[in-house]
């Protein structure tokens, strides 16, 4: 991905590099070329006041040097363009990304020492500086810097800086770029062990409905013929009866569908930071989503406010076609990127959004009180499995009031009853471990995920 800088019109380049004219420019003097100016000034007034002819031609070299300088840096500074390249544009947290930058002298002349800065957030790291030396005329140069964060999101980077200088030193001038490029950094991922949580269907194969068989020459339902299609699924009889050539319908196996549901209530969850249980549910969201599409659902993106990510497939939510899953991935995960905390305090939104017929549905929930605990056990279907991974707030701040556990397993309870397969997940917990065991016999061992707080770790059984 190529992201170009304000490219060769200098328009852009002096809308931002803070003013136009000489006037602008007379601000961009160093120290030395201040200096000289006032020497030359000083020499002139004394050759006045002494008559000194010699000494008037001395100051009026003195000061006219930093003024050359800085109408020849005036000029030039604008046919200096930058570019940045980005790889890759979307890393998963914790990787590393790498910045290439560019700069070329589409001038005729030749510059002198840049020093050149990329602005960038500061969770991605310190901000990069560069010093160029000078760079012939039609000449380009390229450096390049690694940036890095342990938190999602999506992370602006530059515009680009460019301070120009004189070969004396005399004029130093900003340049500033207009154009950016943006850095998303999606949810980290964990590969999850093969299995149906919940004893859901596989996502594709033989266990799926299928659309209506077709039992006989009679029972076929033919359409039009369309280019491409083979001539072996010409039927004749139907063609014969309508005056054109007509097909038969092939038999489409149809997706599971499954809804991945993350409650992002900030109410409902303790703590900021990578290694809050926020962070876990968002990155719990993202794996179990993708291991899903892997097997071969068509999954949707849900939150508690009821939005859903927007898909190819279906209007309301990012359904995974059969050839497309790719596609949806990123979708969702270019959604949790960016996904925060609401101000909302009910899953009444969705329960509302909730569609039927999911043969799974997977929810990442927070805290939940007795008023959510009945909202989220009226989510399960008649006929889906449903998984809920229970994050307590109680577990994630460290609070051992046997009070708290006992409020926590009630309403893990409430869920259980419903016919949701509950498990709860404290500080530490490992997903692929209750993945696992979300699919068998005991899903509702809780010192199993209780994380080294509790009684027993996450990746193990008491």
């Amino acid at each position: 991905m190529t992201a170009p800088g304000d490219g060769t019109d200098p328009a852009p380049a002096r809308r931002a590099g803070g003013g136009s004219g000489l006037w602008a420019a007379l601000g961009g003097l160093t120290t030395r070329g201040r200096s000289f100016l006032a020497a030359g000034v000083a020499a002139a007034a004394c050759s006045y006041v002494l008559g000194q002819a010699d000494l008037l031609r001395v100051g009026l070299l003195l000061a006219v040097l930093p003024l050359l300088c800085v109408v020849v840096l005036h000029r030039t500074r604008h046919r200096v363009t930058g570019s940045r390249r980005l790889t890759p544009p979307r890393i998963p947290a914790t990787a590393e990304a790498r910045v290439q930058l560019r700069i070329d002298n589409v001038s005729r002349l030749p510059t002198g020492l840049l020093m050149l800065q990329d602005r960038v957030p500061y969770v991605l790291g310190p901000r990069p500086r560069f010093v160029l030396d000078r760079i012939e005329a039609g000449g380009r140069r390229e450096v390049s810097y690694r940036v890095r964060s342990d938190l999602r999101g999506r992370y602006p980077l530059g515009p680009l800086q460019l301070r120009l200088t004189d070969p004396f030193g005399m004029c130093e001038l900003t340049r500033g770029f207009s154009a950016y490029d943006t850095l998303t950094v999606v949810p980290h991922t964990e590969p999850l062990p093969p299995g149906r949580p919940g004893g859901a269907s596989p996502g594709h194969g033989d266990g799926l409905r299928r659309s209506p068989a077709l039992a006989g020459e009679d029972d076929v339902i033919p359409r039009g013929y369309r280019h491409g299609d083979d001539l072996r699924r010409v039927h004749w009889r139907s063609t014969a009866r309508h005056g054109e050539l007509m097909v038969r319908r092939e038999e489409q196996p149809r997706r599971a569908r499954c809804t991945v549901l993350l409650d992002t209530r900030s109410t409902a969850y303790e703590g900021a930071g990578p290694d809050s249980s926020f962070e876990w549910a968002v990155s719990g969201a993202a794996s179990a989503a993708l291991h899903l599409l892997e097997q071969g659902f068509s999954v949707r993106l849900l939150t508690d406010t009821g939005s859903v990510v927007p898909g190819p497939d279906a209007p309301g939510g990012c359904a995974a076609s059969l050839h497309a899953p790719a596609e949806a991935a990123g979708l969702m995960l270019e959604a949790l990127a960016a996904v925060e905390h609401s101000e909302g305090t009910c899953l009444s939104s969705a329960l509302g959004a909730l569609r039927g017929g999911e043969e799974l549905l997977v929810a990442f929930l927070g805290g939940l009180d007795e008023q959510q605990a009945g909202l989220a056990a009226r989510m399960r279907g008649r006929g889906g499995a449903a998984v809920a991974f229970v994050l307590d707030p109680a577990a994630w701040r460290g609070d051992p009031a046997p009070g708290a556990r006992s409020t926590a397993e009630q309403r893990l309870q409430v869920l259980r009853a419903a016919g949701w397969t509950a498990l709860p997940a404290g500080p530490g917990a490992s997903l692929p471990e209750l993945w696992r065991l979300a699919g068998g016999p005991d899903p509702a061992a809780p010192a199993a995920f209780s994380g080294p707080s509790g009684a027993g770790a996450a990746g193990g059984r008491p």
